[in-house]
């Protein structure tokens, strides 16, 4: 038995639509195991204190920071990384309108911006500029972000017409 197994417990995650048996310690944060025991390099340790949003996952469709979650919490939720978002509408239209840079926060920014579509395509200026807001970028002035996110609320709204 590794040294690992031998403190740690055996749980079961389901992320990306697969299910997958890890040993986590309890004080294993989901990033972390996210990044070191899955290989799943999409959410990024920037602040690692919750204020930076390139860490953002989708947990039960919800976005929250994976560095501020303790893996042992989330054994009973659905879990969705950058890696598995399906629609990648968001992700074209970051693309297409230079909505990123370095590219570091980008899988947050679009997790956070693709749930914004989803629940609100009448989603205002200020609501948008609400969403944004735990999201941190070094790297950009946020307009190719902005200008993203109204194209992809834009095809969300005649969808549903």
């Amino acid at each position: 038995m590794s040294n690992l197994a031998q403190k740690s417990e055996l749980i079961q995650l389901l992320i990306n639509g697969q299910t997958e048996e890890i040993y986590i310690r309890h004080s294993d944060t989901l990033l972390f195991t996210l990044r070191e025991q899955l290989g799943l390099m999409g959410a990024k340790p920037g602040c690692e204190n919750g204020d930076c949003g390139s860490c953002t996952v989708f947990i039960g469709g919800t976005p929250m920071n994976a560095c501020h979650m303790l893996t042992i919490e989330v054994g009973n939720e659905k879990i969705t990384t950058i890696e598995g978002l399906s629609d990648n509408t968001m992700q074209e239209a970051f693309t297409s309108h230079w909505a990123l840079q370095c590219g570091y926060c980008t899988p947050g920014f679009i997790l956070n911006t693709y749930a914004l579509a989803k629940t609100n395509p009448n989603a205002s200026e200020e609501t948008i500029n609400e969403w944004l807001d735990p999201n941190i970028s070094r790297c950009t002035g946020y307009q190719g972000i902005k200008q993203a996110v109204k194209v992809v609320l834009k095809n969300e709204r005649e969808k549903q017409s």
